[in-house]
């Protein structure tokens, strides 16, 4: 048994039992990963895989439990190196952020220019995708740290902490009518095309809960994966927007206004999630810290092994 037949029954899952998509991830030929399957079936005594002559189909009940165990394996083996390199370069490496547009674009510069000042010699990565993408890149290791709204609190394997709260608001153009709606409604609101997120993008879901919950059915004219593509739309007239609060920024924005609606919508929060089990470097404790000076290394490290206690 070998690190390598560990590393193509994870990537097997990974790759839905494609052989030619695991020899390209792992820059070899699709004859050696079946080599190396079949090799270790034999070492083993058992058959990992369901198969329908030479295409793998699924796990076999080993080799569900064998696939739990390489993960772990696999993940121990990267902890010892990132160990390593906490002792020996304390102050150097590489942090991965995955997260939101939004998250990148209005809620971490000031940490992330924190973070750089600190330590200069790291080099960071930040990686953008759905909330459903950065579980996963924390799930496969790609990430060290995920930041979103949605997704992070539902992963068994992922631990999260609440990053801050914020409401949704919404926007119009300059001397639109609803600017003199006081209070503002959500049945004035659906009189209006309106233009927001996608689904499964920054609180969506809860938008949607509002306006059911309230009868209504708003003509949604258009979806945008992030605010600053809300915006523009609003501006030429498309229809009223509904972002993130902090979306909006009144020196910036100056053909928009920002309506009053908290009243509206639910308090949404965005949290920060680590994979369990996973060694982070002093350094990415360091960077959740400067995001939400309450998660300090102590606080987060507690919760995890406690998290990880509660899960075994």
């Amino acid at each position: 048994m070998n690190f390598q037949q560990l590393r193509i029954i994870r990537e097997t899952l990974k790759r839905n039992f494609n052989l030619t998509e695991v020899a390209n991830a792992l820059y070899t030929s699709q004859s050696g990963v079946s080599k190396h399957i079949k090799d270790l079936e034999d070492e083993l005594g058992v058959e990992l895989f369901v198969r329908r002559g030479k295409r793998l189909l699924g796990l076999t009940e080993p080799g569900k439990e064998l696939a739990q165990i390489v993960e772990r394996i696999l993940l121990d083996a990267a902890n010892i190196k990132r160990l390593a390199d906490q002792f020996a370069k304390s102050d150097r490496g590489e942090i991965t952020i995955a997260t939101t547009h939004t998250q990148a674009r209005y809620a971490l510069p000031s940490a992330i220019a924190a973070f750089r000042k600190e330590f200069p010699n790291v080099h960071l990565v930040l990686q953008q995708g759905s909330p459903k993408e950065i579980a996963a890149m924390l799930n496969d290791g790609t990430a060290d740290i995920g930041i979103a709204t949605e997704a992070l609190d539902e992963a068994s394997d992922l631990v999260s902490f609440p990053y801050y709260s914020w409401h949704h608001a919404v926007i119009v153009p300059k001397g639109h009518a609803l600017e003199s709606v006081t209070p503002l409604t959500l049945e004035k609101i659906a009189e209006w095309p309106v233009v927001t997120y996608h689904e499964g993008f920054t609180g969506r879901p809860a938008i949607d809960a509002t306006f059911a919950k309230a009868g209504l059915a708003p003509d949604i004219v258009m979806v945008a994966l992030d605010a600053d593509v809300i915006k523009t739309y609003v501006e030429v007239g498309l229809g009223i927007g509904i972002v993130a609060s902090m979306a909006y920024n009144e020196e910036r924005d100056t053909d928009l206004r920002l309506l009053d609606s908290k009243h509206l919508f639910p308090k949404t929060t965005s949290r920060i999630a680590l994979r369990r089990g996973r060694f982070l470097r002093g350094f990415a404790y360091r960077f959740i810290e400067l995001c939400a000076p309450d998660l300090t290394e102590k606080v987060v490290k507690a919760a995890t092994e406690a998290s990880a206690d509660a899960n075994a």
